[in-house]
């Protein structure tokens, strides 16, 4: 969905996704990975962790160690494993 942020700057490494409808579903993905894998030729895959729930409307945070997603990486599909 979009980057998690506050008043002045963006958190790159951060970010809400939206996997439910509910919390209570939501719940359920919470420790799991996630992958966003890169279009074309090279196929870069950053991984990350889901972390906690953000709201009660099926969201949740996500935390990418590496150096965080691109801005290309918005409004695409993330593998959850």
């Amino acid at each position: 969905m979009h980057f998690r942020q506050g008043m002045h700057r963006q958190n790159t490494g951060q970010a809400i996704l939206k996997v439910a409808d509910t919390a209570e579903e939501a719940e359920k993905f919470i420790g799991k990975k996630v992958t966003w894998t890169s279009p074309g030729k090279n196929k870069v895959q950053i991984v990350g962790k889901i972390s906690a729930l953000h709201g009660r409307n099926g969201n949740v945070r996500s935390i990418f160690s590496e150096k965080g997603l691109p801005g290309q990486a918005l409004g695409q599909k993330i593998k959850v494993e």
